[in-house]
């Protein structure tokens, strides 16, 4: 049976727009049916979930998010690595998909999951202020890399299907945020990077970086 492309955690709001939809259209109110119209389709379209086809290469790390890429550079991350790390950090508008997939394959170490405010998310101070969940996943060949889902302004909701301790493929979907948010993706300072500010990522597919194996 064919898979629909809407994600779960989207079908009580669309089946609570439709009815909306189908009142109003039964009641004849022209102008507020086509505000629930345009209300429906702006609600499916960020339900979406396409299938996606990751690329199998040996130590790339892939896009967690579709969206665009606002910072490339080093930081000090003391929150979760406690060292230098490269940070790249993706933001979602309302308008792109929105469903969260593994950045590379491995065992999720931890996950780490804070409260906060809700500045916009293509602020720097959201990486650190706004509510936020990281997830710490550890690669076959050892290295650390730390995914950070970020709720935004009108986001209000985080989604994360991990648990410590499970093992993940590259590829996978792994959560989502609603409304309209951020990712910020850590890698280890010698990562080669494959994008650069500006540049748009599709989630599963576009490469972040390629990390080195350890001797």
């Amino acid at each position: 049976m064919p898979r629909i492309p809407i994600a779960k955690q989207g079908l009580p709001y669309i089946f609570g727009i439709t009815v909306l939809l189908i009142l109003l259209l039964f009641l004849g109110w022209k102008f507020l049916t086509v505000l629930a119209l345009i209300l429906t389709v702006l609600v499916v379209n960020f339900f979406r979930d396409p299938e996606r086809v990751s690329p199998q290469i040996p130590h790339a790390v892939l896009s967690p998010a579709d969206g665009k890429i606002i910072f490339v550079g080093p930081v000090s991350e003391e929150r979760f690595l406690s060292k230098e790390a490269l940070k790249i950090s993706i933001f979602m508008s309302i308008f792109n998909v929105h469903v969260n997939r593994i950045p590379c394959a491995g065992e999720v170490e931890s996950i780490h999951y804070e409260k906060g405010t809700f500045f916009a998310a293509s602020l720097d101070k959201a990486s650190q202020k706004n509510e936020h969940n990281a997830v710490i996943v550890r690669t076959p060949e050892g290295e650390k890399i730390v995914f950070v889902q970020i709720a935004g302004l009108i986001a209000r909701r985080i989604d994360c299907w991990l648990q410590p301790g499970e093992r993940v493929k590259q590829g996978e979907r792994f959560g989502m945020i609603r409304f309209g948010s951020r990712l910020d993706v850590f890698v280890p300072t010698n990562s080669h990077l494959a994008v650069s500010k500006g540049q748009r990522v599709r989630a599963g597919e576009s490469i972040l970086c390629y990390h080195p194996p350890k001797n």
